[in-house]
């Protein structure tokens, strides 16, 4: 075998091979039944006609896992059972502790992958909807650059559009001095400017003539435009800095930057007949959806679908992306399903570049409600991380709430519940935390005590041999979700790992041992260590040494 990192992996090859079905192998239901088990007889025996048991002793006859495995068995009505053999799991336990990527395999065929995420609009403090796209669309960024992939994070904040005009003409009516704000400041000034707006006709028509001048270059009004965005950008990068996530100022792509790209877009569509003037908008036909594509509006103004056509075009034809990755909300599923249909029919979505929305479900309150103020607004991202950090350190916060958005389907809804959330026990982030800081403690006493390891030798206890397993699938497990984009699987691979290591401690004492079983297991233990730093690490969680 070619790298021995996963074992399943191997093993589901070569009895695929041999049987010409995939064997569905599932990990043993009890210890005496090995290690895998797979019901492949029972399915062929259906197929041929005969007995299970004896088409299960043909097979067992005919493949050769003398390599991998002690000799086969059949159990029951014919299910083989498969046990790794002892010296095999420890030569790959051995291999991750000797890799520094901790098993991580670089795929054959990289990827340039554009990532759409965060997204905050500029004099908007962030909410509880840019936390869920903030924190998966980072882990997608770690996940597919540690698998070899090129990613390019795209930062699409909301820097253009009508709002601008009642923004600065708002600033100029209070005579404000805009260097003095910061964002929640400035988002004060955004529900000052929409109150008058609302409430005032003048108001709102010298608003409109602002867009324009803004649109025209105005010096004065893109002076102020640009000092907003400023503020905001201050303001992003802060929690996004407390945040631990990657974003930076070269992954900002703001709408801004597509705006003279809107008006070809939409000649481009027109002049090759995809797009027709309907009622006096410019709209694109989709076969499938009810309602067309609105490329310009009836008052000749671009919508989002113009825009975000743009940047789809920019992103494959100047950033040269091959996978698109799109991280909203579950309730733009239809717009981005319908730009990416006119991208295809356009020929700016090429058949050979995937495009993906992932979409994610809503952050409830303990009541099972959507997360909200009193006032019924949005809560602030901030105020979210305020609530997790009185309860634990930022750290180990920040790990609760990361691994509670990734921990389950994305698509779900899932609670915010603080107290729960930095429990050290259970299913949490600060569980993995203390699995880490607990092994880190036994390497450290061991290096006190001058007690050297280097491999994995010897695996003789169940407890042993089902954490050295563990560990071996950690690159298969990183690649399915560099494939599937379902970080959840991660996260529950890692809560076997601690749970896994959690059974050994108890089972088969470390610094008590003596010989080479020691030095075999803080050996093990090492690779561990390794192993959950580096998921951990994937999900954008830090990893201490000591809780």
């Amino acid at each position: 075998m070619a790298t021995m990192l996963s074992l399943p992996v191997e093993l589901t090859a070569r009895l695929t091979q041999a049987a010409g079905i995939d064997p569905e192998l599932r990990p043993a239901t009890r210890p005496q039944f090995g290690h895998y088990q797979t019901n492949l007889a029972l399915r062929l025996a259906k197929a041929e006609g005969r007995p299970p048991r004896e088409v299960a002793q043909r097979l067992v006859s005919q493949i050769d896992l003398a390599d991998l495995c002690e000799p086969l068995e059949i159990a029951g009505p014919g299910f083989i059972n498969l046990r790794i053999r002892a010296d095999v799991l420890a030569r790959v336990a051995s291999q991750v502790l000797a890799d520094p990527r901790a098993g991580i395999a670089t795929t054959a065929s990289p990827q340039t992958v554009v990532v759409d995420y965060s997204s905050p609009n500029v004099a908007k403090q962030m909410h509880v909807g840019h936390l869920r796209s903030t924190i998966i669309g980072d882990c997608f960024t770690r996940v597919l650059r540690a698998t070899g992939h090129v990613v390019i994070p795209q930062n699409h904040i909301g820097d253009w559009g009508r709002q601008f005009g009642m923004l600065v003409e708002q600033i100029l009516d209070e005579g404000m001095d805009v260097g003095g704000l910061d964002l929640a400041g400035a988002e004060a000034l955004y529900q000052r400017a929409n109150t008058h707006l609302n409430e005032s006709d003048e108001f709102a028509g010298r608003s409109r003539d602002r867009v324009v001048a803004l649109q025209a270059g105005d010096p004065e009004t893109r002076r102020i435009w640009q000092q907003l965005i400023d503020i905001s950008l201050a303001g992003f990068n802060a929690t996004y800095q407390r945040m631990n996530v990657l974003l930076t100022d070269a992954d900002l792509a703001g709408e801004s930057i597509y705006n003279a790209d809107l008006a070809p877009v939409a000649e481009d569509l027109e002049t090759r007949g995809l797009a027709v003037v309907d009622a006096g908008a410019l709209v694109v036909f989709v076969e499938g959806f009810n309602a067309p594509a609105i490329i310009r509006n009836a008052q000749g103004g671009f919508g989002y679908t113009c825009t975000d056509l743009a940047a789809l075009r920019h992103r494959v034809g100047t950033l040269h992306a091959t996978r698109l990755i799109y991280v909203v909300g579950t309730p733009q599923t239809h717009h981005f399903e319908q730009v990416f249909a006119v991208g295809r029919l356009a020929g700016y979505l090429p058949a050979g570049v995937l495009s993906e929305h992932v979409g994610f479900g809503q952050v409830l309150g303990t009541d099972g409600k959507k997360l909200s103020t009193r006032e019924g607004n949005a809560v602030t991202l901030n105020s979210l991380l305020d609530a997790a950090e009185a309860e634990a350190s930022p750290s180990v916060a920040l790990a609760a709430i990361k691994y509670a958005d990734l921990s389950s389907g994305l698509q779900k809804d899932y609670t915010f519940d603080a107290d729960r959330m930095v429990a050290t026990t259970g299913d949490t982030g600060p569980y993995l935390q203390y699995a880490h800081a607990r092994v880190c403690q036994i390497l450290r006493k061991a290096e006190a005590e001058n007690y050297a390891y280097s491999e994995v030798t010897v695996l003789t206890e169940p407890a042993e041999q089902t954490l050295a397993l563990t560990l071996s699938r950690f690159g298969e497990i990183v690649d399915l979700v560099a494939e599937t984009l379902q970080p959840h699987r991660l996260c529950g691979y890692l809560y076997e790992l601690a749970g896994a290591l959690s059974a050994f401690y108890e089972q088969c004492p470390v610094l008590r041992s003596e010989g080479e079983v020691r030095t075999s297991r803080l050996a093990l233990c090492a690779a561990t260590r390794q192993v959950l730093a580096a998921g951990l690490d994937l999900l954008g969680i830090e990893a201490p040494d000591r809780m």
